[in-house]
């Protein structure tokens, strides 16, 4: 009878394979595999770099595309700049137009008839009638301030008198006419305020 020590000495060991060791046909297969671009990572590798490159393109073409806006937009800004009072001014030429008209009459007007004068006044009362329509046109409209309560807002003090003729705190001359256009202050009102002496 063999001794257990013998029997275990003629048994075969069993050991596992470590996980590196490949034999040669598994090895072929994996460099077949990274050289044929069938590696897995390689082809993840080259999709992200294709990806990249495109979205690098594509932001390279709105960068751009956004430069290009800004600098058309400085371009319409600075038009609009230098043509915003075209339609005004536009306007306007018709009572450079009167004023003209005024002056070419009062000049050739005979003495037996209407005097001079009276041809420049009237020129000067069309040009301000023109003037007027003009500036209804652009919605530019007068602040009614004589007899109103004083509103800081809209209208500016320049002296303070006594006047039984009004209340306290009221507007009871205007200076200088002050103006809206649409819902917002122009020019203020230049005007006298009632104070009542105590």
């Amino acid at each position: 009878m063999k001794d257990k020590s013998a029997q275990k000495k003629d048994m075969p060991v069993e050991t596992e394979a470590a996980p590196e060791d490949l034999n040669a046909s598994q090895t072929e297969e994996i460099v077949c595999d990274a050289e044929t671009g069938n590696d897995p990572i390689a082809a993840k590798m080259k999709t992200l770099e294709n990806q990249a490159a495109d979205d690098r393109d594509r932001l390279l073409r709105l960068s751009a595309e956004f430069e290009n806006y800004k600098k058309r937009m400085c371009r319409q800004m600075d038009d609009f700049k230098k043509y915003a009072n075209e339609i005004l001014l536009k306007d306007l030429l018709s009572v450079v137009d009167n004023l003209e008209r005024a002056v070419t009459t009062s000049g050739a007007v005979p003495d037996s008839s209407q005097s001079a004068a009276e041809c420049v006044r009237e020129g000067v009362e069309m040009t301000l009638n023109e003037i007027v329509k003009i500036l209804t046109r652009h919605h530019v409209t007068v602040i009614d301030a004589l007899g109103k309560p004083f509103d800081p807002a809209y209208h500016e003090a320049v002296m303070q008198e006594d006047s039984a003729d009004y209340p306290e705190n009221t507007v009871i001359s205007v200076f200088q006419k002050g103006y809206m256009i649409h819902d917002r202050l122009l020019r203020p009102s230049m005007v006298v305020v009632c104070k009542k002496n105590t």
